[in-house]
This record gives structure tokens, sequence and C-alpha cells, in this order.
């Protein structure tokens, strides 16, 4: 059997692992907007706008974004110009925070407010309550309009794939159901063949090696590639580990 095209994809994939690097780039900044005096309600209302104009299309919701209060403790001083802006990697999505910077006055200053931003959608939520460890029936959920935003893990919506899953924690009715609401799975254990999938901007490539940990559902595990070499990817399905380049 000839191996050599196999050999020549597979090195392919590693060279394009390689290549991979994390990228740190500054956030969206705004224009510089007149602001005299600068007042609480006249910065909240500029982060607002700020917000509600970097805010996606394809959210998956109705979106609602509120802003403040500053820090009452804050005594800024008069400023002509504010410039609103994102830290770098900073998310619009639930509880985070816009920076408000003083580019053009006496005194300059810098000052960060809070923002939530709250995206309503339909998700599952319990209909009752139930301890840890218990095991998820159909008749356990329902679907119900919820903040998807509310919390980082995502919040589910397919009430068949919630069937004979376990309970990570204790839940109330009508309480939304998250991933980590349940208990992670398992995917596959050490000394397993697992699929790699290496993922970049505009490109897949596939490989496999052997799992040097066990790989559990959503957390990062490691696993040795054909060519000997240890990468660490996330488990994502069975037998199945994806990284990003």
């Amino acid at each position: 059997m000839n191996k050599a095209p196999a050999l020549v994809a597979f090195v392919a994939f590693i060279a394009l692992m390689a290549m991979g690097r994390a990228a740190f780039a500054a956030g969206p900044v705004a224009p510089s907007a007149p602001s005299a005096p600068s007042t609480s309600s006249s910065l909240e209302q500029q982060a607002l706008s700020f917000v509600q104009g970097h805010l996606g299309s394809d959210l998956p919701g109705r979106v609602e974004v509120t802003a403040g209060p500053l820090d009452a403790r804050l005594r800024l001083a008069p400023c002509q110009q504010v410039q609103a802006y994102l830290t770098p990697n900073t998310r619009l999505w639930g509880k985070t925070r816009v920076g408000l910077r003083c580019t053009q006055g006496a005194t300059l200053w810098n000052v960060y407010l809070p923002v939530t931003v709250k995206v309503w959608g339909k998700a599952l939520v319990m209909t009752q309550a139930l301890p840890a460890g218990q095991v998820l029936a159909a008749a356990d959920v329902r679907e119900a309009e919820v903040d998807l935003a509310e919390e980082a893990s995502p919040a589910l919506t397919d009430a068949s794939a919630l069937t004979g899953r376990v309970l990570a924690r204790s839940v109330s009715a009508g309480q939304g159901v998250r991933q980590a609401t349940l208990k992670a799975r398992q995917w596959f254990a050490a000394g397993d063949t697992v699929r790699i999938r290496a993922v970049g901007d505009g490109y897949a490539v596939a490989g496999s090696g052997e799992a040097v940990t066990a790989g559990i559902e959503g957390q990062p595990a490691r696993v040795r590639t054909e060519s000997g070499r240890l990468v660490t990817g996330v488990a994502v399905a069975e037998h199945q580990l994806e990284l990003a380049l």
C-alpha cells in the first residue's frame, strides 16, 4: 500500500499547526466626541452608543444594553473630547466594560464603565427543581425565552440531546439549562486512537494520534501525533480532538 499521500498530508498538517499564532490586537476605538461637562449620564450615554454601534448583526436574539453607573466617588475634570474604546479581547456579551478616556482637557483621565449586554432568545429551562446527580428526562425541561448572555456557559436548545444526561449541580424550576449545568462526558481515554482536527482562519486539517490524557468534554487534552509530536486541544466529541491554529 502506498503511504506517500498520507505522509505528505500529515506533514502538511504539522506545518500548518506550526503556523498558528495568537493574535493580540487593540480593541475598537470610537472617534472622540465632545463632552462638556463630563457627567455620569453623558458618559453612560456615550458608552451605550459605542456598544450599540459595535454589536454584531448576527446575535441570536433580541438585544438589550445597559450602562453604568460610574463610580460615585470619581471626580472627573472637565474634558473637551472623550473617546470610548474596548480593551483587547473584550467581548460585548453579558457583563463587560467600556473604556472612556479624556483626550483633550487640562487634566487627562481614563475610566471604565460597567456595561451589561443581554441577548434574549429561546432556550431550555427546568420544569422542576432537581438535585445534582439526577438523570434528566425529556419532561424535565421546556422551552422559554432566556438571557443567553447571562452566563459564559452556552445555553442549550435541543431537548432530545439532554435525555440521559446527568446534572452536575442542583437546579431550580425555571432555571436555564447551560452546558455547565450538565456533567461533562468523557470522549476518550488515555491510549485511545483520536482523530485530530486543526482549525485555522478559513481552513481545517485532519490527522490522528494516540491520547496521552483522558478527553473530558470541553476540556484540554493531550494527544501524541503519528510523528511523535505532542499537541494540546479540546475534546469535542467521541474520539475527536480539536485545536486552533
